[in-house]
C-alpha cells in the first residue's frame, strides 16, 4: 500500500531534526520508507525534492551542507526550527478563548480548544482561564452551507476548485472553475473571493447560492492571490453600502429590518407600509429581490426595471 504523503512528509521532517550530522540522499532514501518503494532513482530524485520544497513551505528551516569530498548533506538544525517561549497576558488568552467559543461547529471547535491545550503546555499561565465569559453576550458564527467546509481546506491548500453557482437573476446553475483565495461572514452570509478562470478576473461568491458538491482540481493556481482581500468591502459596495445615490422603496411594516437599518430616512404610510430611503449602488436590485413581496421599489426607474427583471427570471425557474 502506498504511503500517505503526509506520513512521508513527517518520516523525512523527523530525521532531518533528529540527526546531527547532514544526511545524504542516499542515507535519507535508505530512513524513510516511502523513498524505498521508489521504482528508479529518477522517480526517488523528484519525490524527494518535491518533499523538500514543501517542507520548507511548512516553515522548516533545511540547510544544504556540501561535504569535504563534495558530497551535499541535508539536515534541520533544532535550534533554528524551536519557536520562541509563547507569553500571553489575561486579555490575550481570553481573546483565544473567545475565538475558540465562536464557532458552533465540532470539527472547528475541536481544533480552536486542541491550540489552546497546547498553549497551556507550552507555558500559559494556570490562573488565566481563557474560557472564562467577559460578557453576557457569546458570539456565534454559523456555518450551514455544505460547501464551507471543502472550501476553506481548498483556500488552505491553495487548490483550484470547480463548483456549480446560481446567480440571483439566473434559473439554473452554471459550472464556475475558481482559484479560491478567502473566506469571510457579512451580515450573516459566507462569501468567497477567488480568481475565476472563466472570466479571467476576480469574483466573489455567496456560498448559499452554490449548488451540489465543491470538486477540488489538482493544478496549481495561475493567478497572483493579493496580498490583501477585500471580501466584505466588495460584497458591501455590491450592496450599496458605498453608494453615493438614493433610492426610494416601500416596505411592508415590521419587514425587511436589515433594509430599515440602512435607511436614510423613513415615513409611515399607513395600511402597512412604511417608505424608506436607502443608499442605492450596484447589487441592490439582488438584494431587494430576496425581500419578494415587501418590498416595492418607487425609484429610480432603472432600479425597479432591474428588480422587476430578476423577478420575472426567478418566476419562470
Amino acid at each position: 500500500m502506498a504511503i500517505a504523503k503526509a506520513e512521508r512528509l513527517m518520516n523525512l521532517a523527523l530525521c532531518l531534526l533528529g540527526t546531527r550530522r547532514p544526511l545524504s540522499k542516499r542515507e535519507l532514501r535508505e530512513s524513510v520508507e516511502a523513498y524505498l518503494e521508489a521504482g528508479s532513482d529518477d522517480s526517488f530524485n523528484r519525490m524527494f525534492e518535491r518533499d523538500k520544497d514543501d517542507l520548507r513551505e511548512l516553515g522548516l528551516v533545511i540547510e544544504t551542507v556540501e561535504s569535504l569530498d563534495g558530497e551535499i548533506g541535508y539536515l534541520a538544525r533544532r535550534d533554528s526550527n524551536r519557536l520562541p517561549p509563547i507569553t500571553l497576558d489575561a486579555e490575550e488568552a481570553a481573546a483565544l478563548g473567545l475565538a475558540a467559543k465562536v464557532w458552533q461547529q465540532a470539527r472547528l471547535a475541536g481544533a480552536a480548544s486542541g491550540a489552546l491545550q497546547k498553549l497551556r503546555a507550552a507555558g500559559l499561565p494556570e490562573d488565566v482561564d481563557p474560557y472564562e465569559p467577559h460578557s453576557a453576550l457569546e458570539p456565534r458564527i454559523p456555518v450551514h452551507e455544505a460547501a464551507f467546509e471543502p472550501l476553506m481546506l481548498a483556500c488552505r491548500d491553495r487548490r483550484p476548485v470547480v463548483f456549480d453557482y446560481r446567480k440571483a437573476n439566473a434559473a439554473q446553475p452554471e459550472p464556475r472553475h475558481v482559484e479560491p483565495w478567502a473566506l469571510e461572514c457579512w451580515r450573516g452570509h459566507w462569501y468567497l473571493a477567488g480568481f475565476d478562470r472563466d472570466r479571467g478576473a476576480e469574483r466573489v461568491f455567496r456560498l448559499s447560492r452554490i449548488t451540489g458538491k465543491v470538486r477540488s482540481r489538482g493544478s496549481r493556481f495561475t493567478a497572483p492571490v493579493p496580498d490583501v482581500v477585500t471580501v466584505r468591502e466588495t460584497v458591501a459596495s455590491w450592496a450599496g453600502e458605498t453608494a453615493d445615490r438614493s433610492a426610494l422603496i416601500r416596505l411592508r411594516t415590521d419587514a425587511g429590518y436589515p433594509l430599515r437599518a440602512k435607511a436614510t430616512g423613513v415615513r409611515e404610510l399607513g395600511d402597512g407600509w412604511d417608505e424608506l430611503e436607502i443608499p442605492y449602488g450596484h447589487g441592490l436590485d439582488a438584494w431587494l429581490v430576496e425581500f419578494g413581496p415587501d418590498v416595492v421599489v418607487l425609484e429610480p426607474a432603472e432600479l425597479r426595471a432591474d428588480v422587476v427583471d430578476r423577478l420575472r427570471a426567478v418566476a419562470k425557474g
